[in-house]
């Protein structure tokens, strides 16, 4: 059976009664006839369907295609082809009724013609090399370990709809309660104070964690909300991306070498269908797509009478001072479930602290229990000192912008973990003549 076919007799099955009869009058219209095969294919349709998949026409025309009487149909082609009538069949988190793509065009305040462009079906905008008809801004920066990130800015109109998608869908799906990052009362605080005083913990990073993320999981994200396969691939349109050629060969390569097998698998994520850093929207998919990790990461973690917490990429694991000698049995288990789940530890980032030691998660020292390191509050102290004493332009040397509000909010960061130390860094803030 053709495929065109398939998608028309699927169309025109959920736009009529879901009985042997009226699928057969259903079927008659978009063959314009009632040929011998359709009774058959209209019994073994129900007996695979008895109720209508009304939020699944994809998946009907392929299983229609799959039936043996489909095998009689040979090369005829539809004389009408319908458009399938979707509908959502559950909502389990009261999301936004979006019954098909014209529900949610209605939702973003754009037409059905706009919603093509921004979700992108043809993958136009992601191939073209013509940067004004590209969805994203490309740039690149180098983090502290030499290795290069790549920056998918979405332009404004994007950004827009994908902070619409954010506040009124994606964030009312609820993450695993070990995401303790880009969730609603979640903090770098929340995710190292599980781990505080604790004898052993350990600390690991997830390589490339937004590009890791493909199309396919976001679409079975939305799929799992209860959306239509329509919608829903309008949905993961929005919020992926593909980086173009172009923009992957300005990027320019890490100094060192052992950083470019890494800098390979990143290229290679960029170029299929992704999650962009730098999207509003990624981070929550983020979340939601490591859910099947979080949930398999506690359930190790507590089967070694341990705890697990995970701030974006950042992972922590922590538990008893036997754990010292059992780490690498922890480690190459905790691997093979990252890996499992379509993602990858950075091994240069793996960290096992015993309780001897400095125990760091997020920034914070969680050896007693979370707070901001004596080095990093003791130089805040002697920058705000030296500000009164010198004038704040004696202290500003690599030229940061607003550098009144950057050690403010550093000030606030100490304030946050350790309110004493936070004030009195704030007196000393505030006695200083910032217009010098």
């Amino acid at each position: 059976m053709r495929k065109d076919l398939a998608r028309a007799l699927a169309a025109g099955f959920l736009g009529g009664e879901w009985t042997p009869a009226g699928l057969l009058a259903s079927g008659a219209v978009v063959l314009g006839r009632r040929p011998r095969w359709l009774k058959p294919l209209v019994n073994q349709t129900l007996s695979l369907y008895p109720r209508p998949p009304y939020d699944r026409p994809r998946e009907l025309a392929t299983n229609i295609r799959s039936r043996p009487a489909a095998d009689k149909a040979l090369g005829a082609p539809p004389v009408v082809q319908p458009m399938p009538g979707t509908r959502m069949l559950g909502n389990r988190w009261r999301l936004p009724e979006l019954h098909d793509p014209g529900d949610l065009a209605e939702l973003l305040g754009v037409t059905t013609s706009e919603l093509d462009w921004f979700s992108d079906p043809r993958r136009l905008a992601r191939s073209t090399g013509v940067v004004p008809l590209q969805h994203y801004r490309v740039s690149h920066r180098t983090a502290a370990s030499g290795g290069i990130r790549v920056l998918e800015a979405p332009k404004p109109r994007l950004r827009r709809i994908q902070r619409q998608l954010l506040d009124e869908v994606a964030s009312l799906i609820p993450p695993h309660d070990a995401a303790r990052g880009f969730r609603p009362g979640g903090s770098v605080r929340s995710y190292a104070a599980p781990h505080a005083g604790r004898p052993v913990v350990i600390r690991l990073d997830l390589e490339a964690f937004f590009a890791s993320v493909t199309v396919a999981r976001v679409y079975g994200i939305w799929r799992s909300a209860g959306y239509p396969e329509p919608v829903a691939h309008s949905l993961a349109g929005l919020v992926t991306s593909v980086l173009p050629r172009s923009a992957w060969r300005a990027v320019p390569r890490p100094a060192d070498e052992w950083l470019l097998d890494a800098h390979w698998r990143l290229g290679r994520r960029l170029a299929a269908p992704h999650l962009p850093q730098g999207a509003p929207t990624s981070p929550a998919m983020a979340n939601l797509a490591a859910y099947g990790l979080d949930v398999r990461l506690t359930a190790l973690a507590r089967s070694w009478g341990g705890r697990y917490t995970r701030y974006a990429d950042d992972l922590a694991f922590s538990g008893a001072a036997g754990w010292g000698t059992g780490t690498s049995r922890l480690l190459d288990a905790v691997e093979k479930i990252v890996r499992d789940e379509g993602f990858k530890l950075n091994a240069l980032k793996t960290g096992v602290m015993p309780r001897g030691g400095r125990q760091t998660l997020g920034g914070l020292v969680v050896n007693e229990r979370p707070r901001v390191s004596r080095h990093d509050v003791d130089l805040l102290r002697a920058i705000l000192h030296n500000c009164r004493r010198h004038g704040p332009s004696s202290q500003n040397r690599h030229d940061v912008p607003a550098f009144e509000e950057h050690l403010r909010g550093r000030i606030a960061w100490v304030a946050q973990h350790d309110p004493v130390r936070g004030a009195r860094l704030l007196a000393v803030h505030d006695a200083v003549d910032w217009s010098r």
